[in-house]
C-alpha cells in the first residue's frame, strides 16, 4: 500500500464543475503542470475520484521524488529550496534523506517549514498522451502507478534547460583592443 501520491494537474479550467474546482483548489493544483505530494488516505482517495478526469497520480519512487524535490522545490520568496535549509529545518539533512520519508509515510513534505506545497512543472518533453482519455484507455488521465516516476521525469527539465546542458561550452572570445586601427 502506498504511502504518498504525486498528483499532476494535466488540463485547464474550461467547463469545469464547481465540485471538482473546488476539490482541486484543496489540493493546491490550481494550474495545469502545477504537482502535489499528498498522503495516500481515504480523503485523499475521495478527492483523486471527484477530480480524476483533470490530473493523473500514481506511487512516485525516492529517487525521483528527490530529484523533484531539488530542481522543482522552492521555498517562500520563489527561491530554491536548498540542502542546507533542510539540514536547518528539519531531521533530514539531504533530498534523498527526505524523500525516503516522504515515500515511507513517517514525513509530510508540507511540514517543511516557509516550503511552497507544490511543484511547478514544465510541460511533458515530447508531449502527452492525449489529456481528454484516461491511461486505460490510451491517454494521460487518471491513476497510473508506479508510471508517474517516467512522466515525472519528463517535467522536471525544460527542453531549453537540456538543450544548455546538452550544448558544449562556446570557446572564450579575445578582448577587443583598445585604441585600435
Amino acid at each position: 500500500m502506498a504511502a504518498a501520491f504525486t498528483i499532476i494537474r494535466l488540463r485547464g479550467t474550461q467547463n469545469l464543475n464547481p465540485k471538482t474546482k473546488d476539490t482541486l483548489k484543496y489540493m493546491r493544483l490550481n494550474r495545469v503542470n502545477h504537482a502535489v505530494v499528498l498522503p495516500a488516505s481515504e480523503t485523499t482517495r475521495g478527492m483523486l475520484q471527484v477530480a480524476k478526469d483533470y490530473v493523473t497520480w500514481g506511487e512516485v519512487d525516492a529517487k525521483t521524488l528527490a530529484a523533484v524535490i531539488q530542481a522543482r522545490g522552492r521555498v517562500v520568496g520563489d527561491k530554491p529550496l536548498t540542502e542546507a535549509h533542510l539540514a536547518k529545518s528539519t531531521p533530514h539533512k539531504t533530498f534523498a534523506a527526505l524523500a525516503e520519508a516522504i515515500v515511507a509515510g513517517t514525513f509530510s513534505y508540507n511540514k517543511v517549514p516557509d516550503i511552497k506545497p507544490l511543484f511547478r512543472l514544465h510541460p511533458a518533453k515530447n508531449g502527452l498522451e492525449g489529456i481528454k482519455r484516461s491511461v486505460k484507455n490510451g491517454g494521460a488521465l487518471g491513476y497510473r502507478g508506479t508510471e508517474i516516476n517516467k512522466l515525472l521525469g519528463k517535467m522536471i527539465t525544460s527542453p531549453e534547460e537540456t538543450l544548455v546542458a546538452a550544448r558544449p561550452a562556446a570557446p572564450a572570445k579575445a578582448a577587443p583592443k583598445k585604441g585600435g586601427v
